[in-house]
């Protein structure tokens, strides 16, 4: 079952919540891609993932982006979305795919409720000097994993991945360009299997 909702804060952001029933203790908020390249609630492998936690009792947020607004409204989005989930739930998660990878990361860093683990799929670098996912990655004090396309020349994920096995997180490789094209099940199974067992 699925509702849709206005996420509280002063941009008009828009989400649909997977429910996985009335007894849901925790919720994964789900970032989507870049907005201005078409990227919204409705992608693909956010619903996959949503279906998988809501499969394991964990309800799934997958928002929209406000106004467009060069990566810092949408990362304020994201951090309005965590403080809801916080408010309304005993433990929150976090996934972002793409652009939304790297706001999924850069919202962790930064927000002012706890976070119980980040998973991103072919996350950015970054979208400005001050908008860094690698240096975020030195301010989340939770489990986080990185899955990522071997092939995947859209984004510059690779610093993302070194920095996070440096620092002794998960990665996932797969065999598969951004898109992710016929894995999204099995893409959405390590993701899913990753965040239902942290939270």
């Amino acid at each position: 079952m699925s509702d849709e909702l206005l996420v509280p804060g002063a941009r008009d952001v828009r989400a649909t919540l997977d429910s996985a029933g009335a007894d849901a203790t925790t919720c994964v908020v789900a970032c989507p891609p870049h907005p201005q390249h078409g990227g919204n609630r409705s992608d693909r492998r956010l619903v996959a993932v949503g279906e998988v936690l809501t499969h394991h009792g964990i309800d799934c947020l997958r928002i929209d982006y406000g106004d467009w607004d060069e990566g810092y409204g949408e990362r304020e989005d994201v951090r309005n979305a965590l403080r809801w989930a916080a408010d309304e739930y005993e433990s929150v998660g976090l996934f972002g795919y793409s652009f939304g990878g790297c706001e999924a990361l850069l919202a962790a860093a930064t927000v002012d409720v706890p976070v119980a683990a980040v998973s991103v799929l072919a996350p950015a670098d970054r979208l400005a000097d001050d908008l860094d996912a690698v240096a975020a990655l030195e301010d989340i004090d939770c489990p986080v994993q990185v899955c990522y396309g071997e092939r995947d020349d859209l984004v510059n994920w690779a610093p993302v991945v070194e920095r996070a096995e440096e620092l002794g997180h998960e990665t996932v490789a797969y065999g598969a360009d951004h898109h992710f094209v016929g894995q999204h099940e099995k893409v959405a199974n390590a993701v899913g299997s990753f965040l239902v067992g942290r939270l």
